[in-house]
């Protein structure tokens, strides 16, 4: 994780269009390199919470994929469990990945999304994976100042520019980013001189 005095950079979205391209046609696990980025970068999820995600967090009791993640306190940073609805690009990549996963044995609640080797079971080490993982996509893709916490950061700058929209706040950001305090959601969010101005005129 990049700390906060030294921010991890946001992604445009033709940037993120390119990181998706390029890890579904240029790498070996297309289909899962394809959830990490969405878990990133849809659903604000840290380096831990993507690799410690399970199949069972995802699911109804019968198997088919659920509208939201239920992320356990066990898969994330302290207390900050919580329930993320699914983007349709990420529910879309996860009905994928689950079909794929199925047909292989695995896929089942107890089982990790994210499929590494078989020796990394443990929290670091998979979480270690995922970032390792995203530096090798920066590197080659040439983005600089990107990190895997570059997706968690874009989540929650758009989620707070678009929440107004929804008739949301500040507050739903904070709880679908599993801060404990508002002022680390408020750190996360790049300000906008344009949507500043626009702002003073409307008042």
């Amino acid at each position: 994780m990049t700390g906060l005095g030294k921010q991890a950079k946001r992604l445009s979205d033709i940037q993120l269009r390119t990181l998706l391209r390029h890890v579904e046609a240029e790498t070996g696990f297309p289909e899962r390199n394809r959830v990490i980025v969405l878990l990133s970068f849809k659903a604000g999820l840290r380096s831990k919470e993507i690799a410690c995600a399970r199949w069972g967090m995802v699911t109804d009791t019968e198997g088919n994929l659920s509208d939201a993640l239920s992320l356990t306190n066990g898969a994330s940073k302290g207390r900050s469990g919580r329930v993320i609805p699914l983007h349709r690009e990420l529910k879309a990549a996860l009905a994928t990945l689950h079909e794929q996963e199925r047909a292989k044995d695995r896929g089942e609640p107890d089982d990790f999304v994210v499929a590494f080797s078989k020796g990394a079971t443990d929290a670091v080490t998979r979480s270690n994976s995922v970032q390792f993982l995203f530096r090798e996509w920066f590197a080659k893709l040439g983005f600089a100042g990107a990190s895997s916490h570059s997706g968690r950061r874009t989540f929650i700058t758009r989620a707070a520019r678009k929440v107004s929209e929804v008739g949301g706040s500040i507050r739903d950001v904070q709880a679908l980013a599993g801060h404990s305090s508002i002022q680390t959601t408020q750190r996360y969010i790049d300000s906008d001189p344009e949507a500043q101005r626009k702002l003073i005129d409307r008042l």
